[in-house]
């Protein structure tokens, strides 16, 4: 709650899109929390943060953690909860005079949203090795133009600490479903077996500006028509490939943007989700055949961007079950099931074993300045992580 009133917006919710002068607020008053729980904080090259307490060894830490930036309406747990519950384990266990093997590390990563920024979870993959620093220092943001390193800089969180090869033992993330699952079924903790494949296109067609009145259907080259035929077809090709195949055209911007003329050009986001990555690789491929012959056939040209393309992850099968195995314990209801959602957890996985632990979202909502968890669900997720992180942190 006290994190939500930085970029709080009027009724509820909040702004801290990455990078912004809010951002920098929660930033610095996140980093205040880490140091006064005497943790070791330490800055990278992409302004990731890690808050590291020491263990009884030099071994790697066993890490929790997530994000604090939002979208532009956000709510008060997406991100920002894996964090607080992070760091929350940290003082409980302290407050227990309680002392781990392994060390503990809480991390926020930035620009997970990819609401400024493109690709999302941008942080934790440069973290990871999986983009180049100089790309994603180089990144334009959405808004205005400025690049990512120009506004890391501005707001002091350049940071010295090397990235691309982390010295991690496991990662477990905290966080709200943000989708109606458990809420509706009544289920405390979903047990995340893995993530779901994610593909962001932008498509963008050009055609001609002419009268809509005074020219024949038949002599139009209407970049607007194109754009909405390519999303009528998105939603017959999911239809089609049934099962855990997703699609969402999320937004659309014509030229000129006049009652009374064709647009002479047209650009559309097309975002593609699935746990199959086969599947997913084959619903792009289609995508991209019908844009390119539609186009064709109405004299219009066609362009596309890969804004983001990342394959399902399955999450470490022990620590998977260690979530489990913990809630039952607990007494708390379970169930296994993917993530709607792309997660800083999804690029872990690359270098270390991972896993993440669901709570409710009420009514399915994220995203949303409604979004909300109540305080004993955040609370029975909060103690399963403390469980597993203790589980990791103090095996042979």
């Amino acid at each position: 709650a006290e994190l939500g009133r930085i970029g709080a917006l009027p009724g509820g919710g909040t702004n801290r899109l990455a990078l912004s002068d809010a951002d920098r607020a929660a930033r610095d008053w996140t980093v205040q929390q880490m140091r006064s729980l005497a943790m070791h904080v330490e800055i990278d090259a992409i302004g990731n943060v890690f808050a590291t307490c020491a263990g009884t060894t030099d071994l790697a830490p066993v890490a929790t953690g997530s994000h604090i930036d939002t979208v532009r309406t956000g709510g008060l747990y997406d991100g920002n909860y894996g964090v607080m519950a992070g760091l929350e384990v940290v003082a409980a266990l302290r407050d227990a005079g309680v002392r781990t093997r392994r060390p503990l590390q809480v991390a926020f990563f930035t620009n997970e949203e990819g609401a400024r920024f493109q690709p999302d979870m941008l942080g934790s993959l440069v973290h990871v090795g999986g983009m180049p620093l100089e790309d994603a220092l180089a990144s334009a943001a959405v808004d205005d133009g400025a690049t990512l390193g120009t506004e890391l800089s501005r707001i002091g969180y350049a940071g010295t600490a090397a990235v691309g090869s982390p010295r991690v033992d496991s990662f477990i993330e905290l966080h709200i479903e943000q989708g109606p699952v458990l809420d509706r079924e009544g289920i405390a903790i979903g047990v995340v077996e893995g993530v779901q494949g994610i593909c962001w296109m932008e498509f963008s067609f050009t055609g001609h500006s002419n009268h809509a009145g005074t020219t024949p259907m038949a002599l139009r080259n209407d970049a607007g028509m194109v754009a909405m035929r390519c999303a009528a077809f998105l939603h017959e090709l999911v239809a089609r490939y049934g099962g855990r195949q997703l699609g969402t055209v999320g937004a659309v911007t014509l030229q000129p943007n006049l009652i009374n003329v064709i647009p002479s050009r047209a650009t559309m986001t097309v975002d593609l989700r699935n746990t199959d990555g086969t599947l997913l690789q084959a619903a792009r491929a289609e995508m991209l055949a019908h844009a390119r012959r539609l186009a064709a056939e109405h004299g219009v040209q066609f362009s596309h961007r890969q804004l983001a393309d990342f394959a399902p992850v399955q999450f470490d099968a022990g620590l998977v079950d260690s979530v489990e195995r913990h809630a039952r314990a607990a007494g708390l209801s379970t169930l296994r099931m993917p993530s709607g959602a792309g997660h800083d957890a999804q690029m872990l996985a690359r270098v270390c074993p991972t896993a993440m632990v669901f709570v409710p979202s009420a009514g399915g909502l994220s995203h949303n300045v409604r979004e909300h968890t109540d305080a004993q669900q955040l609370e029975q997720g909060a103690n399963v992580l403390l469980q597993v992180m203790l589980e990791q942190a103090n095996r042979a």
